[in-house]
């Protein structure tokens, strides 16, 4: 995803687009959520890629959209930008309608893009000094904003030098940093860890739940990482444009019963049907494997490897149910499946080498 320029003013009002013209007959906004969205819909080249998709974020909390490449994920977070124009719907923030781009909303909301959008020849605080200037920030609130950030950041040592030779996960903390500088009250965040190894993933979470907790900051992101939305306070699943459920993880857990046993053999289909018959066991094929959800796992598998031939399993493995788990009963598919279409949520959003960077 490209970053917009935030100091434009091309963008037109809210009554000349369809998200806010909606605003007359749409559905009255719920009170307390920070960002609203109203039957989202987007083609793309006789696609559908959103598809009616509505939710709200919450003050105060982390919302997650989880999904595949290409379910709609980013192409949401292009519409709030006003990188895209959707064709129907509605956006409202703290319950009034706003146009997607504009400048009220932009003026609430700092975004950290998937793709790079720092310019590698500048230094972190050249960085930062830029797009404090597009903000309109004062010379005086710009430099105390950005030593306090360059702090939270951990790059107050390497403030002055070119960030071309930082590691990916110094680029992303600078990222937010930036996304930081003019205060929002609510942070869009695409794909925020895409590349970084564990421990720089890990780092970026404790920043994101500081800034949470701390300052009452609202974060929307998109992941097709199970183990990254787990860390949401509320999860949407998304698929095919549209939201298929949403809760918080451990409701969405709920809907896995039991153990997850999973059975890396040779003929899938052929085993998930035997199992149907002998155990009464309803198994499904997924990526090759068998999988079966089964309360008290762990006495069901001696009972399968002592029926079946020598040779016929090359291993089982038991866990307890993740929102990877909840994803597949709910669509039938991985999360690691791309989704149709996956036209506009690809390409330069989904382009990252996913090579993991340390901090």
């Amino acid at each position: 995803m490209r970053s917009a320029d935030v100091s434009d003013g091309h963008v037109q009002d809210a009554a000349a687009l369809p998200v806010a013209a909606a605003a007359a007959v749409g559905a009255a906004p719920r009170a307390g959520a920070r960002l609203e969205i109203q039957g989202l819909r987007h083609r793309f080249e006789g696609l559908q890629v959103l598809d009616g998709l509505s939710f709200e974020v919450r003050p105060g909390e982390i919302y997650g959209l989880l999904g595949p490449n290409g379910c709609g994920k980013s192409t949401t977070l292009r519409v709030l930008t006003g990188l895209l124009e959707p064709d129907e719907g509605q956006l409202l923030l703290d319950g009034e309608p706003v146009a997607p781009g504009g400048r009220r909303l932009r003026q609430r909301m700092g975004v950290v893009f998937q793709s790079p959008s720092l310019d590698p020849r500048l230094t972190a605080r050249e960085n930062l000094r830029l797009s404090a200037a597009l903000y309109g920030l004062s010379a005086a609130e710009a430099k105390s904003r950005i030593e306090e950030l360059l702090a939270l950041a951990n790059l107050e040592s390497r403030a002055d030098e070119a960030i071309d030779a930082f590691s990916g996960g110094m680029k992303r903390r600078l990222e937010l940093a930036r996304a930081l500088l003019h205060e929002p009250a609510l942070l869009l965040m695409d794909e925020p860890t895409t590349g970084l190894d564990e421990r720089s993933f890990r780092s970026a979470w404790e920043r994101i739940e500081r800034l949470r907790d701390e300052r009452g900051l609202t974060v929307l992101l998109t992941t097709h990482r199970a183990d990254e939305a787990e860390r949401c306070d509320r999860v949407a699943v998304i698929d095919g444009g549209r939201l298929i459920a949403e809760d918080s993880p451990e409701v969405l857990r709920r809907q896995v019963s039991g153990d997850i046993l999973t059975l890396e053999v040779r003929d899938a289909e052929a085993l998930c049907a035997e199992l149907s018959e002998r155990f009464q066991l309803a198994g499904r094929v997924v990526d090759g494997r068998v999988v079966l959800e089964r309360e008290q796992g762990h006495e069901l598998i001696p009972r399968i490897v002592e029926s079946l031939p020598r040779g016929r399993i090359d291993s089982l493995s038991m866990h307890r149910p993740t929102l990877s788990d909840v994803f597949v009963k709910l669509t039938g598919r991985s999360l690691g499946d791309d989704a149709e279409p996956a036209s506009i949520d690809e390409g330069v959003d989904e382009g990252a080498s996913g090579k993991g960077e340390t901090a």
